[in-house]
């Protein structure tokens, strides 16, 4: 391995996570901005902030050539006294209280464009050790510039789980029930669909987390397929067994 290639400790990268995230904030730059300046991969920026990797010196000297600023030289942190809770907005929540929630999940929901199809991609749920929380992320979606990512709230009053995007101001929110013995969750999804042009209009729909198996099919799946039925059955539990509820207007 050369020099470049050494690894930094992990109180060192936990403290170069630290700057890097201080520096993007006054920058008011984007992680995927970052990466491109800095000629790395998005991929390794989000795994080196998340504590899932250290960073190497390369990574470091080009983050800080794309940043203008040292993200060395300051002394390191002292290391608190066991692990820290989530934030308390998020529920005040400890890693070991939620490992439970931790993995990958088939998602389903109704296709927004076809509603005879169902729309079917990945979440995974894990720790971000940077920032003392569980985290979501989509993948495997055929519309990837919309995977979305965020913070996942698990209040002790009411014990549903929030899956928080919030971009600028601008919220997405699943809710969902506990699991089931299975390890399924069941709840609604709030968004906004595309409509004509540029118009954006409020929308929520049944949706469904399922541990996923050995061989998820992802897609837009459809009647004559034969991973259709089973999501099918899925989204109809959401309102047939009260993981949520739609109220129509009064007539």
């Amino acid at each position: 391995m050369g020099a470049s290639d050494a690894e930094l400790s992990e109180g060192e990268s936990r403290e170069v996570a630290r700057a890097v995230r201080e520096a993007l904030a006054r920058q008011r730059l984007s992680r995927q901005g970052l990466a491109d300046a800095a000629r790395i991969s998005l991929s390794t920026l989000e795994k080196a902030l998340a504590g899932r990797r250290p960073f190497t010196l390369a990574t470091l000297v080009r983050l800080e050539e794309a940043l203008g600023v040292s993200l060395r030289g300051t002394a390191p942190r002292a290391a608190p006294d066991g692990p820290r809770p989530a934030p308390e907005h998020l529920g005040s929540y400890s890693r070991e209280g939620v490992a439970w929630l931790e993995g990958r999940y088939l998602t389903l929901r109704p296709s927004f464009g076809d509603p005879a199809a169902i729309f079917a991609y990945r979440t995974e749920i894990l720790w971000d050790a940077g920032r003392d929380r569980l985290v979501f992320r989509e993948a495997e979606r055929i519309d990837a510039p919309f995977s979305q990512t965020g913070d996942v709230s698990v209040p002790h009053l009411s014990g549903t789980i929030y899956l928080v995007t919030n971009w600028q101001g601008q919220v997405r929110l699943a809710m969902l029930g506990r699991p089931t013995i299975r390890g399924e969750l069941y709840g609604l999804l709030t968004t906004l669909h595309a409509g004509r042009g540029a118009q954006l209009t409020p929308a929520a729909c049944p949706l469904a987390l399922v541990p996923e198996g050995a061989s998820p099919v992802f897609g837009r799946l459809t009647p004559d397929m034969a991973a259709y039925a089973e999501g099918r059955r899925h989204l109809d539990r959401v309102c047939d067994e009260s993981f949520a509820v739609f109220f129509p207007a009064p007539r």
